[in-house]
């Protein structure tokens, strides 16, 4: 099926001792013998994750980015023991193989997980993938789905409790992220200073029911089902997953999701299909999130500003990376326009508190 997500060639400056790695994982990989071949997946912004073959086994790998990054972001430890403690309970988490913290075999820490075949979805439906109004508005009821049961999941249970704080969670993130703008900030960007005020001017109360949250939980991040593209199999990049507010978690999500009556420049910079025929609403999300999980949601224009102030500062800092020569990917070029526009976003939810 063409519609299958693929790995082409690795970047130039993003290359791999192939050799060196596979001699590591034979000590606890069994079985590895054969040609080995890298390629990688050139969807991503943050981790690098390639596709590894050796033989006939099928490997992916995630390692940190290379260039300047945020100090406490890209910790390879944390996001394998997010798998481990997930995949007896969670059905959707690849399966963790092996991770890695010696820098004589590549300089940072990784770890490699079984693949996961499926479709991943983009800003277009992919070449030969046929869904109609039907088969849209059905997958968003599954990504409610999904969503809502990992926000039911007993984390204390599964030995994730330490994960993160749930108590004032709201006020660190608002904090944290408004820090971590200012530090990767350029001078050919909005200052977000009026964002940031709104925003810690109107934090609401922390969560009465804390959750286990994603915090990156969008379409790119997870998997299809070939032989029906309407129901979710996997879910990836669990590097931002922590213990907290289940609506910041649903806010940064739709942070993402562009509608038809969203403006054309905002339209522009989606990266998501979420403009396709039958795909629900922002407002329907919300309204089926709360009769899926029976949560009362008000207010949610402040959740869905920070996402998009969160996304912002997501685009900034792998800007912040390209504008001072740090990486040569080419994509990255255009994130700084794309920050402008989040900001005017952000402006038109604090003057009409909507989303």
């Amino acid at each position: 099926m063409g519609s299958l997500d693929q790995a082409g060639a690795v970047r130039q400056g993003e290359s791999l001792d192939a050799e060196t790695i596979v001699d590591h994982l034979r000590k606890t990989l069994p079985g590895l013998d054969g040609p080995i071949t890298i390629h990688q997946f050139h969807s991503g912004f943050s981790n690098l994750t390639y596709l590894m073959t050796v033989g006939s086994t099928e490997l992916v790998l995630r390692r940190p980015p290379f260039g300047k990054k945020a100090t406490t972001a890209h910790d390879m430890g944390r996001e394998y023991r997010i798998l481990r403690a997930l995949k007896p309970v969670f059905p959707y988490v690849p399966e963790p193989l092996a991770y890695c913290d010696d820098p004589a075999v590549m300089g940072v820490p990784f770890y490699v997980m079984a693949r996961l075949q499926g479709v991943i979805l983009r800003k277009e439906l992919p070449e030969g993938l046929m869904l109609d109004a039907s088969d849209t508005g059905r997958l968003c009821r599954q990504w409610v789905d999904v969503l809502g049961e990992l926000h039911r999941l007993d984390y204390r249970g599964c030995g994730l409790a330490d994960l993160g704080n749930p108590d004032g969670y709201v006020s660190r993130q608002v904090h944290g992220w408004s820090g971590r703008f200012r530090d990767a900030r350029t001078d050919d960007v909005p200052d977000f200073e009026p964002v940031m005020a709104w925003l810690h001017a109107g934090m609401p109360a922390d969560h009465d029911r804390p959750a286990l949250i994603h915090n990156d939980f969008k379409f790119d991040n997870v998997i299809l089902d070939p032989a029906d593209p309407t129901r979710i199999t996997g879910v990836l990049d669990w590097e931002m997953a922590t213990v907290g507010d289940p609506l910041m978690d649903l806010g940064a999500s739709l942070g993402y999701w562009v509608e038809p009556g969203d403006s054309e420049e905002l339209k522009l910079i989606g990266t998501l299909p979420t403009l396709s025929p039958g795909m629900l609403t922002r407002r329907q999300i919300v309204a089926l999130y709360e009769k899926k999980t029976g949560t009362a949601i008000d207010h949610f224009a402040w959740y869905y500003c920070f996402g998009l102030f969160r996304l912002a500062v997501i685009a900034q800092q792998i800007y912040y990376r390209y504008y001072h020569g740090q990486t040569t990917d080419d994509r990255f070029q255009m994130l700084g326009a794309a920050v402008g526009i989040l900001e005017k976003a952000a402006a038109r939810v604090m003057k009409t508190g909507t989303y």
